[in-house]
């Protein structure tokens, strides 16, 4: 079966969004602050390799997609950087309940400037820099996605 249809009956019946070249299959991800709930699709970057190349080399990046980094639990030491990134973005350093614990706002693309967490950090998620102004995200807000624990 030629390589192009085998894709296009993945994205017909797979139940993916639909991704261009080099991105990866996007989840559904609630953003939830004072101001309501916002819906983005996300790109999960689950595997060393996939949190190595992130949002690199993208030219653009729409205002409801990003990307979620899961490092699989908490971890100290967790610092992002901008290396071959060209696009600005707001960093939201994410708890295991998905807590936002730090906001980067409007990082300088292209930077190798490490942008540390302040204390351990389940999840980095991505965002076109002027979202957190935009949804009026502050630290204490939450992220809501599957990979985060539950509270009961």
């Amino acid at each position: 079966m030629p390589a192009l249809t085998l894709l296009l009956l993945l994205l017909v019946f797979g139940g993916v969004f639909p991704v261009a070249a080099g991105e990866l299959a996007r989840e559904p991800l609630m953003l939830v602050t004072e101001s309501g709930r916002h819906a983005f699709a996300v790109e999960l970057a689950d595997t060393p390799a996939r949190r190595e190349l992130g949002l690199m080399h993208r030219r653009e990046l729409d205002p409801d997609h990003g990307m979620l980094f899961d490092f699989g639990r908490p971890r100290p030491g967790v610092a992002m950087w901008m290396k071959n990134t060209y696009v600005s973005l707001d960093m939201f350093f994410l708890g295991p309940q998905g807590e936002v614990l730090k906001i980067a706002t409007s990082t300088t693309p292209g930077s190798l400037t490490p942008i540390a967490a302040p204390r351990p950090v389940r999840a980095v998620l991505e965002l076109l820099a002027g979202t957190a102004k935009r949804t009026g995200a502050r630290v204490g807000d939450r992220v809501e996605h599957g990979i985060f624990e539950r509270e009961e």
